[in-house]
């Protein structure tokens, strides 16, 4: 078996798989309204909200483009605080829907100082929302988004949250922070395949949503929120990885919340704890590293190409390169979902022997 080890799609449990092979239903009766219902009200406890939580069908760029396009207008200014790739996506959506956007970038590999945000908000009293990603998976650094979030509301702002990569994994409570839109994708910690988005959705976003000009069809919340009300989506949903979510939820929720934050964090720590015993640099910096995937600078010497080819090819393992300016400069391990101590113990196992064939001599 593949160990599949990049920051999504993770692996799925069996029983997880094996739910999605049930018969279809019909999307508009009863059943599939009870499913819904059950599904929704699990995610809110995971979300640690008692705000609008909608199943989308789509990929978590889908749910970036209905959190721009719900709450704002052509025209808005909009702080857009980004740390990498999906930092930099954010932002470009907002753009191609006419926001005004101001950018607030950070070197790759460091997080946003939630103190210049704050500078940027006090200079700027036309910006409407903060976008921002909480974990950025492009280069395994997190955001301090407990922080960012007491800025951004003390200045009255929007504040819209990519936790793709974080919600279901690591601390994440959505109401706590007062989260305006907050956005994950199910191919991430949930488990369960690509194919959904779940979005959360604030009172204020709301107010914001009865003004927003932006156009929205498919990615309509008003729409998403009174078919909630019988039971149904808006449009025909994935419903096989419905079926899957339900399980999974079970899951983790019999895991607890507590217990999925603290096995994420615990493996984290092995991981870059092992990535240091081979002598090997981290690319993020580690006060703010990620819980959901480690970065890993390639030392001089390193051939990042060959050794992904041959830890795919002859070790069954499959870890991420760097994306943009950073590919062939690091490569990432993912350990978010299901994920195991046994599971990272294989990738080290693997990377023994790789590594001095790819050109990096272990101590």
């Amino acid at each position: 078996m593949t160990n599949l080890r990049i920051p999504g799609p993770t692996p799925c449990p069996e029983e997880v798989l094996k739910e999605m092979s049930r018969q279809m239903i019909n999307h508009r009766g009863p059943e599939f309204a009870e499913l819904l219902n059950d599904v929704t009200g699990k995610l809110k406890q995971l979300f640690q909200t008692k705000n609008d939580v909608f199943l989308l069908t789509g990929s978590g760029t889908g749910g970036l483009e209905a959190a721009v396009v719900n709450v704002l207008s052509p025209g808005d200014r909009v702080l857009a605080v980004s740390i990498g790739v999906f930092g930099d996506r954010f932002a470009a959506i907002a753009r191609q829907f006419g926001a005004d956007v101001v950018p607030l970038n950070y070197e790759w590999g460091k997080a946003a100082d939630p103190e210049e945000i704050r500078k940027a908000l006090g200079k700027d009293h036309n910006i409407k929302a903060v976008l921002v990603t909480h974990n950025e998976t492009s280069t395994g650094v997190t955001n301090d988004l407990a922080e960012i979030s007491t800025v951004v509301k003390e200045a009255g702002r929007l504040l819209v949250v990519d936790a793709i990569s974080s919600l279901g994994s690591i601390e994440m409570p959505v109401d706590e922070w007062r989260c305006d839109v907050t956005v994950t994708g199910s191919q991430k910690g949930w488990m369960i395949p690509p194919g959904l988005t779940m979005v959360a959705v604030s009172q204020q976003a709301w107010e914001a949503n009865a003004e927003a000009r932006m156009p929205r069809f498919y990615w309509d919340f008003a729409k998403a929120r009174s078919y909630l009300e019988k039971g149904q989506t808006p449009w025909t949903p994935a419903v096989s990885i419905v079926f899957a979510f339900r399980v999974a939820l079970d899951r983790m929720l019999e895991e607890g919340l507590t217990g999925i934050i603290a096995r994420h964090a615990r493996i984290a720590r092995k991981v870059r704890d092992g990535v240091k015993a081979l002598g090997l640099p981290l690319f993020a910096e580690e006060s703010h590293a990620s819980d959901t995937v480690t970065s890993i600078a390639a030392p001089e010497g390193l051939d990042v190409k060959k050794l992904l080819k041959i830890l795919r090819e002859e070790h069954q393992t499959v870890l991420g390169g760097g994306q943009q300016h950073l590919m062939g400069k690091i490569f990432r391990i993912g350990h978010l979902g299901w994920v195991t101590e046994e599971d990272i113990n294989m990738v080290f196992q693997s990377l023994m022997i790789a590594l001095p064939q790819a050109g990096y001599e272990v101590a």
